[in-house]
């Protein structure tokens, strides 16, 4: 009797093992763009705030939109950041916006970024041709605000 009640625990401890194992998915949220390939941030809504309005990687930051996109040209990387109101995607045209950018070789050096009115949205040119994942974190001065985004990109 006792190695029946042993033999039935234990099937039903596998058996309950091997449905975990099957219930194990993982997913990863990866968008291209036909000039580089851009990872974006997990987020948590699900509304249109957390929707790439110009094809790159979203970060939502309490009320803040901001959206990355870095574009390969010939002498280094154009890089576009939209900050906007996280609602209803108004452009802040008055911050003050510094990236601080790590290449694929580990070297980091910080740009300043300036408001461009007919794109509504700040740019720079990233001095970096090199291949591989570029580590960006961008801080945005708002009336006194600090609000950090952080991303990352591929060459």
């Amino acid at each position: 009797m006792k190695l029946v009640k042993t033999s039935l625990i234990l099937f039903a401890s596998l058996g309950l093992l091997g449905l975990a194992a099957c219930n194990n998915e993982q997913t990863t949220d990866v968008k291209v763009s036909p000039s580089a390939q851009v990872e974006t941030s997990p987020t948590t809504s699900n509304d249109q705030a957390s929707v790439p309005q110009a094809g790159g990687q979203v970060v939502e930051s309490g009320e803040y939109h901001l959206e990355l996109v870095p574009e390969p040209e010939a002498n280094g990387t154009h890089l576009d950041f939209y900050l906007q109101t996280g609602d209803n995607h108004q452009p802040i045209a008055d911050a003050k916006v510094t990236a601080q950018v790590q290449s694929p070789d580990g070297k980091q050096q910080t740009l300043n970024l300036t408001y461009d009115v007919s794109g509504k949205h700040y740019a720079a040119l990233l001095p970096e041709k090199a291949a591989g994942q570029y580590q960006v974190k961008i801080t945005s001065d708002i009336k006194g605000e600090k609000v950090d985004g952080r991303f990352s990109f591929n060459l």
